[in-house]
């Protein structure tokens, strides 16, 4: 049956793929409103109110239950098994014997024998709006269910009952022997007067299953899972004998869906975390930011230009920080509207200038800024060109994230979005990458261990990074590969906010303090920027040449790409066929008396002159003799 393909659609998928998770959510009867659901945390104040607007008309099947329960909805259909479970009470499901006459109306419930109906969370009534039968009105049916929906064909004039028109059920008057052949036929048993409703319906039958609507609904949630509100309209057939037309009365009906937590706002329980994550991270910034601040006041004569970077990013943050838990609060206060909106997009600013200065700042780290040379010249306009374009950017995706509507924009509107960040992004990473790896190799090549020791722990930390981002990037499409499975929300609702949100605000933190820490103010920061470490062994001290000396403390420039150059070698260019000579090659000469040359990785041996024998510690001397003049 037609009606029955959908509502295994609706009613199973519908969770899965499109459910609400909002607080408060609206009801209607159409197909995308027909049933909402949100995760809650139980509790003793914790409920769920469902209240209907005075225009509501008609009848409705209406179900609220936990959704580990909603195995037992509906009894699978006899004789095929690839056919839907029958989930709704009709005549044609009591001729069938998937339910009884006194559950007309209702939502099929099939408990296993040991179960009782209180002892799980459904409640499934049969639900009467004010006004809507008199004693002169006659049977319900249900053919209405699928009643050719919008955009399908027209149905033809024909007894034939397709699937887009159900044939109309007799007239059944009490004393009569008509039999029922018709589709979805539901028979009102109860004609009397509606008795006085109840707000708080328990799982005792009310007026026969069914319950006459005059004030809210309201259903306790005594623990935490993942409850549904589900409604089946009923269409009425008014067959009166005074009516030869026996026009169907279609209900109308709209309201809302109220999940009260345990916890007080507007905010669903799903979102809830993210306010006091959020929390956490501003105090956390907070505390980070007071203690930089006491280091940069106590060493401010000796603070190099990349520690006020460093510190202009710290107090962004703080600020972010502030903006993002301010911006939940705000929503759990106030719900989702106009200055909801504005906030948001006020958040994703913040977000995106966040990402350029943090690039920004890597960047200029990389390139070694204040530890390996003094400034960067005309590469440090280049950087910020580029910090300035992907902020742009960054501003341009965020707010498209929130103002398009990513089912219904053209392909390349989403592209004109997207490519543009992605440029500045792969720009950054690749020139940060390419120009740690420079700084590290001329670091290395001037035996700079201490600098080099802190460029290569930096490098670890982005390494690390990006390792942690990846598994995470793994977990997250494993989890989410099936998103559109009926059990993934039900499953998902309470970590779900940690693989979007939660896991890359806490790296962030986690690298910006190791990454500050390393260049944390010292009491000899300038010392460090300016001075340059000297040879502690002999044999690095054999493999500078007078040229090395000479330049030694100097940075290598910086190529056009912003990248340092590379570098040369302080050795002498010669291979290890080729003879190197002695200090002292000219005096000997003078002397008359020729050397022998040594082959290249030999020493020499000690020798005599008149003077007496040489010191072997000569040329440790010159060497040092050397540093000395250049100090």
């Amino acid at each position: 049956m037609k009606f029955k393909r959908w509502f295994q659609g609706a009613f199973l998928g519908a969770c899965g793929i499109g459910c609400a998770s909002g607080y408060e959510q609206k009801i209607g009867d159409t197909d995308s409103t027909r049933q909402v659901c949100s995760g809650m945390y139980g509790g003793s104040i914790a409920h769920i109110n469902v209240t209907f607007d005075s225009s509501s008309s008609g009848q409705l099947a209406m179900a609220i239950y936990e959704w580990q329960d909603v195995k037992y909805l509906g009894k699978d259909t006899y004789g095929d098994d690839n056919q839907p479970k029958t989930y709704v009470c009709t005549s044609d499901a009591v001729t069938g014997g998937y339910c009884t006459r006194e559950e007309l109306g209702q939502f099929i419930i099939d408990l296993p024998g040991q179960l009782t109906i209180n002892s799980t969370s459904i409640w499934s009534r049969r639900v009467i709006f004010p006004g809507h039968l008199s004693k002169s009105d006659s049977p319900v049916e249900g053919n209405g269910f699928w009643d050719n929906p919008a955009g399908n064909p027209t149905p033809t004039d024909t007894e034939y009952a397709s699937p887009w028109k159900r044939t109309p059920a007799p007239v059944y008057n009490e004393g009569e022997t008509d039999t029922w052949t018709g589709d979805f036929h539901i028979m009102e048993t109860d004609t009397a007067a509606p008795p006085s409703a109840t707000s708080v319906p328990s799982r005792a039958t009310e007026s026969g299953g069914n319950l006459h609507y005059h004030d809210p609904i309201t259903y306790p949630v005594p623990k935490t899972g993942y409850y549904c509100v589900a409604m089946i309209p009923l269409t009425v057939m008014d067959t009166r004998r005074d009516n030869s037309t026996e026009v169907p009365n279609h209900p109308k009906y709209s309201g809302t869906v109220l999940f009260r937590n345990t916890f007080n706002g507007q905010l669903s329980a799903a979102e809830y975390p993210k306010v006091n994550f959020y929390l956490g991270l501003t105090l956390a910034y907070l505390v980070l930011g007071g203690l930089w601040g006491y280091l940069c006041y106590r060493h401010m004569a000796d603070l190099l230009p990349i520690q006020y970077y460093i510190s202009y990013l710290a107090g962004f943050l703080v600020i972010e920080m502030v903006a993002n838990w301010g911006y939940y609060r705000f929503v759990n206060a106030h719900g989702m509207g106009v200055s909801t909106s504005a906030f948001l997009v006020v958040v994703t600013i913040l977000d995106s200038g966040r990402n350029a200065l943090s690039f920004f700042l890597l960047l200029v780290v990389s390139l070694g800024l204040s530890v390996v040379r003094e400034s960067l010249g005309p590469t440090m306009k280049k950087a910020k060109i580029l910090t300035g374009l992907h902020f742009a950017f960054g501003v341009l995706y965020s707010t498209g994230l929130v103002y398009l509507d990513l089912e219904s924009t053209a392909g390349l509107v989403l592209l004109m979005f997207v490519i543009p960040l992605a440029l500045t992004l792969s720009s950054f990473l690749l020139w940060i990458m390419h120009g740690l790896s420079g700084t590290i190799a001329e670091l290395r090549q001037r035996k700079q261990r201490y600098k080099l020791r802190m460029f290569r722990r930096l490098q670890l930390i982005l390494i690390g990074a990006v390792i942690i981002i990846a598994a995470f990037f793994v977990l997250s499409s494993m989890s989410f590969s099936d998103r559109m499975s009926e059990d993934f929300a039900p499953n998902s609702w309470r970590w779900r906010w940690w693989l979007i949100d939660g896991y890359l605000a806490l790296l962030y933190l986690v690298v910006f303090v190791s990454t500050a820490y390393l260049w944390r103010p010292t009491g000899s920061n300038r010392r460090l920027a300016m001075s340059d470490e000297l040879a502690q062994d002999e044999e690095d001290a054999e493999d500078y040449d007078l040229d090395a000396l000479e330049s030694r403390g100097q940075p290598h420039p910086l190529n056009a790409d912003g990248v340092p150059e590379a570098p040369r070698s302080g050795r002498r260019g010669v291979g290890d066929d080729e003879t190197v000579f002695e200090i002292g090659e000219e005096e000997d000469d003078e002397d008359g008396r020729g050397r022998t040359p040594l082959s290249r990785g030999q020493r020499p041996k000690p020798r005599t002159s008149d003077e007496g024998p040489r010191d072997e510690h000569e040329h440790e001397g010159l060497m040092g003799q050397s540093s000395s003049e250049r100090r």
